[in-house]
């Protein structure tokens, strides 16, 4: 996914690698050695490390190509201390991991990038050239599995709130999206305005509504109102 804005290019990219096996930093470096494109500036073999590097030589420094698991500091960690101190240096994440969890955190930690370790070379000197324009750029694989997740939590989320309801709960539910009044309902369904207003109370906190007007939007939008009477 990638989404750019017009904003000066850094040419060459001046690089920092961050990853606890120096194998894949010089595998890197020998990946890209002829690109006129990069410029590996510094390495570390840590998140402590590259945060002193970072003290001493920000300035010469434009892309962050860091991992995210290492022993001590997490990458997470270096991400966060970078944005905080350096919001100028951009940053590029190198890992093997896709699952959600460490996707959503990648995210939330407002890292330009995010790469699977296995990408080949064209693709990484497209995201580098692409958050080097002020855009992001995270692979294909990276979002299809985080969006497949977000579908399946839908779909769970769906057939849960069917079943935390009540039959009874559900025919309050239904008479509600059709604008029926607490005292229409009580006389519907042969029960008191006080035990009406008791069920909407518990129907919205199953759903997590705010409002009624929240209520009807979620019964629409995951067919509660199609469920038989």
């Amino acid at each position: 996914m990638v989404m750019d804005v017009n904003y000066k290019e850094c040419h060459p990219a001046r690089i920092l690698v961050v990853d606890d096996h120096q194998v894949l930093i010089d595998g890197l470096k020998l990946l890209l050695r002829k690109e006129q494109t990069v410029s590996f500036q510094y390495e570390a073999n840590s998140a402590e490390s590259a945060l002193e590097l970072l003290n001493r030589h920000h300035a010469d420094i434009d892309i962050i190509l860091t991992d995210i698991s290492m022993s001590g500091m997490t990458g997470l960690d270096l991400i966060r201390e970078t944005k905080k101190r350096y919001p100028r240096i951009k940053v590029l994440v190198l890992s093997m991991y896709k699952d959600p969890e460490t996707v959503s955190e990648i995210l939330a930690s407002e890292a330009e990038g995010y790469l699977l370790k296995n990408s080949g070379k064209a693709e990484l000197l497209d995201a580098i050239r692409k958050i080097c324009q002020g855009g992001n750029y995270y692979s294909t694989d990276v979002i299809s599995s985080f969006m497949k997740h977000r579908t399946d939590e839908e779909k769970k989320f769906k057939k849960d709130i069917k079943e935390l309801l009540t039959t009874r709960e559900v025919e309050i539910v239904q008479l509600i999206c059709e604008e029926l009044t607490t005292a229409e309902i009580a006389e519907r369904l042969f029960i008191s305005p006080r035990t009406v207003d008791t069920h909407r109370k518990h129907i919205l906190e199953k759903t997590e509504s705010k409002s009624v007007v929240s209520l009807i939007k979620l019964a629409y939008e995951y067919n509660l109102i199609s469920v038989a009477i």
